[in-house]
């Protein structure tokens, strides 16, 4: 199927892509197209404008400022975190996700900031994003505002941001201790959507956890915030009766659905075990650290 005819933008700046967002009722910014176009190509979506955003400088980096801030640009590829040398001293979480997202062809071209727009619910960088507590930038015409994560999504594919609102980077707040965390999800072959995934941000004080977060991949109608599950790790240490709490509240909060991928059952048991493994890695890591 070919998608329905529409209109193409290629600006070169920001004021000008707003500019034709708010001049059309129906425009859909196009960074990666991994997840819009395959849309369009089945006629799920039909947009009467592509504003192409790909021609606009400064919006493919990733890097920590001076303070810690992590700042990942709306134009960043999967492939360019899944490459980098320096992302996992900064963000474990990000770099233990990076190589399990979709498939090698989808890292190529797919953006970061685009995956954590598209708000699907089994979508991996949402969840890391909901685990680190981090934000989105939204630049329009009366200037940026920044977003939460656990704010940005209102349902399934669907976020607050406003139709001539442009998402220009994603921001993780620096830690105030060791930073950790991990990655796991389960799929039924390379680039299959995801059976369940968790993904874990804790930050670290000595063997203490002084801060933690815990999003879930697929098992809801958005991505969940075990925010629970997360509580209950703070000003505690990695053992095995809090690690086993953790998991239990992570399952107890996710509400998946059965289908051709599992049973609900079954998907709260992967969680369970998921978080279970992901926290008893990062126990050992600081242990050996130790």
């Amino acid at each position: 199927m070919y998608p329905s005819r529409f209109n193409y933008e290629a600006p070169t700046s920001l004021a000008e892509a707003i500019q034709i967002l708010r001049s059309t009722d129906d425009a859909k910014v196009l960074a990666g197209g991994q997840s819009l176009i395959p849309m369009m190509k089945l006629r799920f979506a039909s947009p009467a404008t592509l504003v192409d955003i790909n021609n606009i400088p400064g919006l493919d980096l990733h890097g920590a400022d001076a303070d810690g801030t992590y700042r990942i640009g709306a134009l960043c590829r999967h492939a360019q975190l899944e490459k980098s040398t320096t992302l996992g001293d900064h963000q474990p979480t990000i770099a233990a996700a990076a190589p399990l997202v979709a498939d090698p062809i989808v890292r190529t071209r797919g953006t970061f900031v685009g995956s954590v727009c598209h708000a699907d619910p089994q979508g991996d960088w949402a969840s890391c994003m909901v685990a680190l507590d981090g934000s989105v930038t939204a630049v329009g015409p009366n200037g940026s505002r920044s977003i939460p994560v656990k704010e940005l999504v209102s349902g399934p594919f669907q976020t607050i941001l406003s139709r001539d609102e442009i998402a220009t980077e994603a921001v993780i707040e620096p830690a105030q201790g060791t930073r950790v965390g991990g990655y796991l999800k389960l799929e039924r072959r390379v680039g299959d959507f995801a059976t369940a995934g968790v993904a874990i941000a804790l930050e670290m004080s000595g063997d203490s956890v002084t801060k933690a977060g815990i999003g879930l991949t697929g098992v809801g109608s958005q991505t969940v915030d075990a925010s629970d599950a997360a509580a209950a790790l703070v000003g505690s240490r990695l053992d095995a009766e809090s690690i086993a709490n953790a998991a239990r509240l992570a399952a107890e909060i996710s509400k998946p659905r059965s289908d051709h991928r599992g049973s609900a059952d079954y998907k709260r048991h992967v969680v369970s075990t998921f978080v279970s493994r992901i926290l008893a890695n990062v126990q050992r890591s600081e242990q050996q650290v130790a």
